[in-house]
C-alpha cells in the first residue's frame, strides 16, 4: 500500500508541476494563479482599508518610484527571455502602510506593500530596491501559488480551490495569507526558506537590471541583522539566517554586476 501511495504521489507531482521562470526549478502547482487572483485582490483592498496608507508621503513616493522602476526592468527582461505570458498577469500596485512591523510583501499579480517599520533599515532608494527586488521575485516565481498548493494538499487533499472555499473559507483565506508571508505556519518554515533564497537570487538581478547597485544588498542584510537583536524582525522570522543569505548574495554578485554595469551604459 505504501508503495502504491508513493507512486500516486509521484504521479501527482509531475501532473501538477510547473517551472519557475529563469531558475528552472520545478514546483508543485495544483492551484492556478488565475484562481488565486480574486482572493488576492479582495485581501489587498481589505488590508489597505484596515491600514493607514502613506503612499503620498515622501517615503511612500520612494516606494512607488522604486517599484515602478524595477517592475519595468523586470517586464522587459522577462519578455526578452520569452516569458511575455507572465508579464500579462501583472497589475502592479505599490503602497506604504503605517505599521511598526519590519516587513514587506508582494501578492500574486504584483500587489506590493511596505510597512513603515522597514523604512529606517532601507535608509534610501537602493535599500528599498533590495527589498523590492526580493518581493517582486516572489511574484515572478509564483511562490504564493506553490505555497498555497502545498497548503491545499495538506488540508484538503486534491480538492479544487472553489471546493475548499465552500468547505472552509476561513482556513482557505488563512492559507492565502500564509502563502504571501502575512501569516506563519511552522510546518512550512523550511519550505519558505527555500523560496527566500530563490527570491534573493532573482531579486539581486532584478534590482541590478533597474540600475540599483546590487553590492548594497549584503549591506542591507547586515543592517537588518543588527536591527533584530535577540528577536529577529518579521522580515527574518521564517527566513534564512543573514550569514547564509549574504554568502549566497556574494556568490551571485558577479552575474548581478554584469546586469548592473550594462544598465549604467543605457
Amino acid at each position: 500500500m505504501k508503495r502504491i501511495i508513493a507512486v500516486l504521489l509521484t504521479g501527482l507531482f509531475f501532473y501538477a508541476c510547473a517551472t519557475v521562470p529563469l531558475t528552472g526549478r520545478k514546483q508543485f502547482a495544483v492551484v492556478d494563479n488565475e484562481e488565486i487572483q480574486p482572493l488576492v485582490n479582495q485581501q489587498y483592498e481589505a488590508t489597505k482599508k484596515e491600514s493607514k496608507v502613506l503612499t503620498n508621503t515622501p517615503d511612500g513616493q520612494k516606494v512607488v518610484k522604486v517599484g515602478q522602476r524595477i517592475a519595468r526592468a523586470v517586464e522587459s527582461y522577462l519578455i526578452e527571455k520569452g516569458y511575455s505570458g507572465i508579464v500579462e498577469t501583472f497589475d502592479w500596485e505599490f503602497n506604504l502602510l503605517e505599521s511598526e512591523q519590519v516587513n514587506a510583501w508582494c501578492m500574486p499579480g504584483g500587489k506590493v506593500a511596505f510597512y513603515t517599520g522597514i523604512m529606517p533599515i532601507c535608509e534610501d532608494e537602493t535599500g528599498i530596491a533590495v527589498v523590492m527586488g526580493h518581493e517582486i521575485a516572489h511574484a515572478v516565481a509564483s511562490h504564493s501559488r506553490e505555497r498555497m498548493s502545498n497548503g491545499m494538499l495538506q488540508q484538503f487533499g486534491m480538492s479544487v480551490l472553489s471546493t475548499a472555499l465552500s468547505q472552509n473559507p476561513t482556513l482557505t483565506n488563512q492559507l492565502l495569507l500564509q502563502s504571501v508571508g502575512m501569516g506563519s505556519e511552522v510546518g512550512m518554515l523550511a519550505f519558505s526558506r527555500k523560496h527566500e533564497l530563490e527570491a534573493d537570487e532573482l531579486g539581486l538581478i532584478f534590482m541590478a537590471l533597474a540600475g540599483y547597485d546590487p553590492r548594497e544588498a549584503p549591506v542591507f542584510w547586515e543592517r537588518m541583522s543588527a536591527a533584530g537583536g535577540e528577536a529577529p524582525p518579521e522580515f527574518l522570522s521564517t527566513h534564512p539566517g543573514p550569514d547564509r543569505r549574504i554568502e549566497q548574495l556574494q556568490a551571485n554578485m558577479p552575474k548581478a554586476m554584469e546586469y548592473y554595469e550594462a544598465s549604467q551604459k543605457q
